[in-house]
């Protein structure tokens, strides 16, 4: 019997130890490819900059269905009159969600899936993973769209970007993965600026509530350190003639 335990145990330490080497295999075989997003739900200008751009160049085909265009305006410091005069491109109301128009079976017909609604990409994905797929658009000649995508390869999304960044190849070795071969209307420096705008604001869209919670929950914090140290002196003094 205890020849049994031990064998099993084994069995587990072995089972175990190829879980994790599997793990690591696994990761190594990803794609290893990142970029590091800078972003602050709190700073509003870049915020504001990346409804912008979302709605001109995402909005047309990915919704953001658990968001309101009054709550983002609300939340952005934009007078409704403007948001709703600049930033809302359909027959949608101010108090509508941001949903996209198009039509399901037109979505697979011309891409072949319906695009995903990007409210929880950047939780689901992370922050990083955005930026990095925004940048990461590439020169390739054998897909449907002419660009491929380090970050995604073989996605189906067109680089709707690429007037702002232009065209770059990439490169089979070095620290920069990448080189321009066709300039676009931004250069380097303001490209990355813009899609980690972009970043920022579907890092709020994904928790609108995160900056207040944060708020919020200072001020809780500080209740329970206060009523902690009432709490244990008024123990004391209750206590003190007790032994």
């Amino acid at each position: 019997k205890q020849s049994h335990i031990i064998m099993n145990f084994k069995n587990i330490i072995s089972f175990t130890f190829f879980l994790f080497i599997f793990n690591i295999s696994f990761a190594a075989g990803g794609n290893s490819f990142e970029m590091k997003a800078v972003y602050d739900i709190n700073n509003k200008a870049s915020l504001q900059r990346g409804a912008k751009y979302y709605v001109n160049y995402c909005m047309g085909c990915h919704s953001l269905k658990y968001l309101r265009y009054s709550n983002v305006a609300k939340d952005l410091d934009i007078d409704p009159e403007i948001f709703e005069k600049n930033l809302i491109f359909s027959s949608a109301k101010l108090g509508d969600n941001m949903i996209i128009p198009m039509n399901k079976d037109d979505a697979i017909s011309w891409f072949g899936a319906l695009p995903p609604d990007l409210s929880l990409t950047a939780r689901s994905r992370g922050a990083n993973w955005i930026y990095s797929y925004l940048n990461s658009y590439y020169v390739d000649d054998k897909r449907p769209t002419g660009f491929n995508n380090l970050t995604y390869p073989n996605t189906a999304m067109p680089h709707v970007l690429a007037d702002l960044q232009g065209e770059q190849i990439l490169l089979d070795d070095g620290p920069n993965k990448f080189e321009i071969s066709s300039p676009g209307s931004y250069d380097k420096v303001n490209y990355q600026k813009a899609t980690n705008d972009i970043t920022n604001f579907l890092v709020y869209a994904s928790e609108p509530i995160k900056s207040k919670r944060h708020a919020i929950g200072f001020w809780v914090l500080l209740f329970i350190f206060a009523f902690t140290v009432i709490a244990y002196y008024t123990k004391k003094e209750y206590w003190k003639d007790y032994k």
